[in-house]
């Protein structure tokens, strides 16, 4: 699981710091899963002024995130027990996603979702860490 910082980090900025990660994504070595929201998110933040992304650079980037990325279906209501709660709620959805999915782990680089990797890790949910902190288990 990875949220929109991460996504930006790999696939506009190219960070060193999400090299492993990209290896393990391009090579099949682990899985980034999406759903309908969080991809949206990405959408929309690609056309923030700040980035300075043409449109043709915009859709390059969705698809490079589509072929990457694996669809993950969308909560039912039912679905929807918030065992962890983000203080920002815009990082919800990377919460519901991953708990939804039974994700091992959410990268992040943002701080409100990172304050909840000791609970996280508490509940025996997922580990919630930053790209460069990220270690792939055994294949």
């Amino acid at each position: 699981m990875l949220d929109t910082n991460v996504w930006l980090d790999l696939l506009v900025f190219e960070d060193p710091r999400c090299a492993a990660l990209a290896s393990a994504l391009h090579t099949g070595r682990a899985l980034a899963l999406i759903d309908a929201a969080c991809r949206a998110e990405w959408q929309r933040v690609l056309a923030y002024p700040a980035l300075q992304l043409g449109a043709q650079a915009q859709q390059s980037l969705v698809r490079q995130l589509d072929a990457l990325a694996v669809p993950c279906e969308e909560a039912h209501p039912e679905d929807a027990r918030p065992v962890l709660r983000c203080r920002d709620p815009d990082d919800q959805k990377f919460l519901a996603l991953a708990l939804r999915a039974h994700a091992q782990t959410l990268l992040s680089r943002d701080q409100a979702l990172l304050e909840l990797a000791a609970r996280s890790r508490r509940l025996g949910l997922f580990a919630i860490c930053q790209p460069d902190q990220w270690k792939l288990g055994p294949t």
